[in-house]
């Protein structure tokens, strides 16, 4: 079970990445006006939705109880840039708010999920 969830955790950063990766290479477009919502940052945040409802149902099984929260405010966060990516997705041109949004929250969940530890 345990490499079970390693390997879900594995593509759970590879989401992360995949959103990340996506906003960086947009943020060039940005100066030109041409920036979009490319497929990589839609993929990554669904790729960070269900991976992350996987690895918090595998902590049962695993005898822990997940910081409730924790992943609460981590998964608002995620609701937020699914619904700045899926109401942008078809847009010719962002608004030059929507980058940095994504951008920022992105950080933000990683920086919740790297640095806000339970201490029992």
């Amino acid at each position: 079970m345990e490499i079970l969830k390693n390997v879900i955790l594995a593509v759970h950063i590879i989401g992360v990445a995949s959103l990340l990766g996506g906003v960086l290479v947009q943020l060039s477009a940005q100066r030109s006006g041409t920036a979009r919502i490319i497929p990589a940052i839609v993929h990554g945040a669904w790729t960070m939705l269900v991976t992350g409802i996987l690895l918090v149902g595998l902590q049962y099984p695993l005898g822990r109880e997940p910081d409730n929260l924790k992943i609460t405010v981590k998964l608002l966060i995620l609701i937020a840039i699914l619904v700045i990516v899926l109401v942008n997705r078809k847009r010719e041109a962002l608004a030059r708010w929507v980058l940095p949004a994504l951008a920022v929250l992105s950080i933000t969940n990683v920086v919740i999920a790297t640095v806000w530890r339970q201490y029992a």
